[in-house]
């Protein structure tokens, strides 16, 4: 942990490795430090906390170098396309540098670097090979474990992947590396691997990752988890509408992570906004206060998300604005083809399914049923209010009542497609649907699906292979989306949940069922 002398000068890092070594250049010299970036997914607004700690280095006097690691981003399982490495490398050199000036970072101090503009020389390229002949596997792959896309069947570019990081501190010419706790196994594996090819060991600082709106790690691959830097006001609206953000709630509550990690560190206090018959405004000039408030229901989700929002806002307006220019407009739509216009080898057409039936457009979550009631007018149907992350619960009818008894439904998690167009039965308009496990032999039997333990209320479900890309806002009923994939959801022999041999997933494990092995999914 940084000492307090430490900490006054870097501000608060979650986490230094090699603090005495630290401090010993401290005494001679000013830190010379480089943060590394794969020019992937879209920058999203976790990326205010890095920027922020760039701030504090260069407040510090610091020398900070800031990489673009566009060969990372190829080799973490051809993320980023060769034929788009180039357009997605300018995307982030433009939208980072939009982020600094809008958090008041003066660009002069800093240097900035492509990974390609050294990592292809005849010099960089024999000390991987050398690397290379040091190395394990086991530890290649372990240090790559929370960082590199981990997949059925890795390619071999994703074992390469912490050896160029390591590599970068020497060719880099820095005394430190600064990143994500996320980084910290390929930070060891630095520590131990540099040495062997004759070069010192650096300093590693680590900052904590923002858990993302959805409550998991905010993700460049989960569009619910994450609000783009370039997200309309009316998409920030909506994605803060979904967040988890439970009453009195502070585990897993994403919004109030957000505050804590990305608003406070830039603007140390966060105001509540409120009408005046519920208290009126209220500042806080320490996050402890806010989630004290936030667990005595003194504070209502309603109002922080509200001001989540406004504060939001302020800090994109100006990158908007910088965007809202013809090239850079042209530059994004370039750098993130949309999936039907994407180039080939791009990730979203690799999977080969046609447009209109890609499973990432089903919005699957999951929900907790927080009431279950017999239908006025139909013995067959449950009525049930379902938590999925919203602002109020959902309603839902589900023709349950012969197959699963009452009780067995309160309270508990179930995985509930979110985005077909709400239709009344019997009179009561239903608002989703509860997916569950069929026998396909009589008599009839039927399982709700369950989403692994541990999972909170609006955790997006998705399928194996198709994390990407956003859910439709509402399915087309004459376009049959759902049915068409329907056609292919099955249970494994193990009752897991899949399509087409691919497993539906939350992002602590796999959606099953109890027993109903090899039947259908409805």
């Amino acid at each position: 942990r940084p000492s307090p002398a430490t900490s006054v000068r870097f501000g608060s890092s979650q986490e230094v490795l090699g603090e005495d070594k630290l401090m010993a250049i401290l005494k001679e010299r000013e830190l010379k430090i480089y943060w590394g970036t794969a020019t992937t997914g879209k920058p999203h607004v976790a990326y205010f906390v890095p920027m922020s700690k760039i701030a504090d280095f260069l407040k510090a006097g610091c020398e900070v170098t800031i990489l673009f690691a566009d060969l990372h981003a190829y080799l973490d399982n051809m993320k980023a396309p060769w034929e788009l490495l180039e357009l997605r490398t300018r995307y982030y050199e433009h939208v980072i540098k939009a982020m600094l000036e809008s958090i008041g970072v003066p660009l002069e101090k800093l240097k900035f670097v492509r990974g390609t503009d050294y990592q292809l020389s005849k010099e960089y390229t024999l000390d991987v090979y050398r690397l290379s002949s040091v190395v394990t596997q086991h530890d290649a792959k372990k240090a790559g474990a929370e960082v590199v896309k981990q997949v059925e069947h890795p390619l071999l570019s994703g074992l390469l992947y912490p050896g160029l990081q390591a590599l970068d501190e020497e060719y880099l010419k820095v005394d430190a590396q600064f990143g994500g706790v996320d980084q910290r196994k390929i930070f060891t594996f630095a520590e131990k691997y540099l040495p062997s090819l004759g070069y010192a060991k650096r300093v590693h600082l680590m900052n904590p990752m923002v858990p993302g709106l959805t409550g998991s790690k905010m993700s460049s691959s989960e569009e619910d988890s994450k609000i783009d830097l370039l997200d309309r006001k009316e998409d920030v609206k909506k994605k803060l509408k979904k967040a988890f953000c439970e009453p009195g709630n502070v585990e897993n509550n994403g919004v109030l992570s957000f505050i804590k990690h990305v608003l406070f560190p830039l603007k140390s206090e966060f105001v509540v906004l409120r009408e005046e018959k519920w208290g009126g405004n209220k500042t806080y000039t320490a996050y402890e206060a806010l989630e004290k408030d936030f667990a005595e229901q003194i504070v209502h989700p309603g109002d922080l998300k509200n001001s989540v929002e406004v504060a939001l806002n302020k800090l994109l307006d100006p990158i908007r604005e910088k965007f809202n220019c013809p090239e850079l407009k042209k530059l994004s739509s370039a750098a993130y083809p949309t999936p039907s216009k994407a180039k080939p080898g791009e990730k979203s057409t690799k999977n080969s399914e046609p447009e209109d039936v890609i499973p990432s457009r089903l919005d699957i979550r999951v929900g907790k049923v927080i009431s279950v009631e017999k239908h006025p007018d139909a013995d067959s149907l449950y009525v049930e209010k379902i938590d999925v992350g919203e602002a109020e619960p959902r309603t839902v009818v589900s023709g349950l009542v012969h197959f699963v008894p009452k009780e067995q439904l309160q309270d508990r998690l179930v995985v509930l497609l979110c985005n077909l167009k709400p239709q009344k039965m019997r009179g009561v308009e239903s608002q989703g649907m509860v997916l569950c496990a069929s026998s396909v032999g009589e008599p009839r039997q039927v399982e709700p699906l369950d989403p692994p333990a541990g999972c909170c209320a609006g955790e997006r479900v998705y399928v194996e292979g198709y994390e990407d890309g956003e859910p439709d806002e509402e399915l087309k009923p004459k376009k049959k989306v759902f049915e068409k994939l329907q056609a292919d959801f099955h249970i494994s022999e193990d009752c897991v949940a899949q399509w087409k041999q691919r497993n539906f997933l939350t992002k602590l494990g796999t959606v099953s069922c109890k027993s109903l092995k090899g039947g259908s999914i409805s």
